[in-house]
């Protein structure tokens, strides 16, 4: 089993499922690929068959009409009923990998997450149970809030513990896909859609939005952290703490400019004055996560720098603004920032 430590795993080895969702897509893939190779060495077997076998004579055999064959009810039913069962195969196939993945109950220790995708940043709301509906459906509320960085608890097939994705869109379509864990799902403004993934080993894995979405769209990354559910419950019960104030007097008066600047107005800090900042990404743990920009570079200093003194260096065309601060106010949120964890 690999561990966090190891290599991140590649964004298009979609060939080398991890996850049972994706184990279902990758065997009906194989078996859809095999008929379709059948079918093309076949063709190509019959093509080589008339080449050799019918070689031309010269120029006026070319000219030569060769001779016509007229209703042949053995050739008509060939073309006909070889492509039908063809099809109802390759239809059985399909049907049963959608309903495989789409009709799979989840267990009650399911994680339920909630997704949404913003130009160009992925918002993540961890969800828990609330009572039941009129319907007797179960109601689920906001129990954290993170950004970009998914993280999830390992599953095995002794004893599956899948996580359960509700996909929005806060403006355009987006797509979340991370192929190694599942297929990819369309996040449309206005409708909820689902997907579930199962991880079947720890380490970090890469995906992609898969639907362009504006000028960033190939640098809305996606980063789902798979961990043993030792490290999960670990990292969700810090996510609920509240920041603890640092004494750093550079990072008290970083805090002081990131409300003298109206940062809040975006960007919410759990216990901020701003609960409806949701126009940026949630930074109440903005230290915990490793990456900036929805991956776009490593969350260490010389990148937060940089993107405190200019955004777009690092993301051209991102919606944060360039806040004209001074290179001390910059040096100060930087710091105030990292004391987010």
């Amino acid at each position: 089993m690999l561990s966090a430590a190891e290599p991140e795993r590649k964004f298009t080895d979609m060939f080398s499922p991890l996850s049972v969702p994706a184990e279902i897509i990758h065997d009906s893939a194989i078996v859809v690929s095999l008929i379709c190779l059948a079918i093309f060495l076949v063709v190509v077997f019959m093509l080589c068959y008339v080449i050799f076998k019918f070689p031309s004579k010269g120029p006026e055999d070319d000219k030569k009409e060769p001779p016509q064959i007229y209703g042949s009810s053995q050739i008509e039913l060939a073309w006909t009923v070889i492509p039908i069962l063809i099809t109802v195969v390759l239809i059985l196939v399909t049907v049963r990998t959608i309903i495989d993945i789409q009709d799979r109950e989840m267990p009650e220790d399911t994680v339920h997450v909630r997704i949404i995708g913003h130009q160009f940043w992925w918002e993540i709301h961890y969800l828990k149970p609330d009572g039941v509906d009129a319907n007797g459906k179960t109601k689920w509320v906001t129990d954290f809030v993170t950004a970009n960085e998914l993280h999830i608890p390992v599953s095995s097939r002794e004893n599956p513990r899948p996580t359960a994705l509700q996909l929005e869109s806060a403006d355009v379509i987006h797509s979340y896909w991370v192929p190694q864990l599942n297929g990819k799902t369309d996040l449309i403004p206005n409708h909820t859609n689902r997907m579930w993934l199962e991880p079947l080993a720890t380490g970090t894995y890469y995906g992609n939005c898969a639907e362009y979405c504006g000028t960033q769209h190939a640098n809305m990354l996606i980063r789902v952290m798979v961990q043993t559910q030792e490290e999960f419950d670990k990292w969700a019960a810090n996510q609920r703490k509240k920041p603890v104030d640092s004494t750093d007097p550079i990072a008290v008066a970083g805090h002081e400019v990131f409300y003298k600047y109206s940062c809040v107005s975006c960007h919410r800090i759990d216990g901020s004055p701003e609960p409806l900042a949701i126009f940026g990404p949630d930074l109440t743990h903005f230290a915990s996560r490793r990456w900036l920009g929805s991956g776009v570079a490593l969350n260490n200093t010389e990148n937060l720098l940089s993107w405190m003194r200019d955004p777009h260096v690092l993301k051209p065309g991102v919606l944060m603004p360039n806040m004209q601060l001074s290179e001390t106010e910059v040096e100060q949120v930087t710091a105030f920032l990292q004391t987010l964890k």
